[in-house]
């Protein structure tokens, strides 16, 4: 059986990966941003059960607020809106990426710099709670 928690670092460190039960988190990072700006958060959640379950919430002690939202095309214009909560169906994936889903993170409690480490706890409705390490990158990454 799987641990409640388990934490799998890739060589080195340069990519992280999470396992909670049946949900798998990889390649985790965050879009270095000038100081105070609000960060991009982006990952792949994997659902490995037999049942639909859906993200709705994070937090990270490196942010004083983590929200989830998504970009969203409307004539021309591209816009982030708030979302309450992000699907992940049985058996099946959901990609949080640049022009998609992503995590909105706001108010850093300290500076980062590429290549550090950043703990962000992703929260289920079936109240399951999985922490993985976010790689930070520069910006024109993704």
């Amino acid at each position: 059986t799987v641990p409640k928690i388990v934490f799998a670092m890739c060589a080195f460190g340069f990519c992280a990966s999470a396992v909670a039960a049946d949900f798998e988190v990889s390649d985790a990072w965050i879009r270095l941003l000038p100081a105070g700006a609000p960060a991009g958060g982006y990952f792949s959640l994997r659902n490995n059960s037999n049942a639909q379950v859906a993200l709705v919430g994070a937090s990270s002690s490196d942010y004083r607020n983590v929200m989830l939202h998504r970009t969203k095309e409307e004539s021309g214009t591209s816009r982030m809106i708030h979302v309450e909560s992000v699907d992940v169906p049985a058996n099946g994936s959901v990609s949080f990426a640049p022009g998609g889903y992503h995590l909105m993170l706001m108010g850093p409690v300290r500076a980062h710099s590429v290549g550090d480490r950043v703990p962000v706890t992703l929260e289920f409705s079936d109240k399951h709670k999985i922490t993985a390490q976010f790689e930070v990158r520069a910006p024109g990454s993704r």
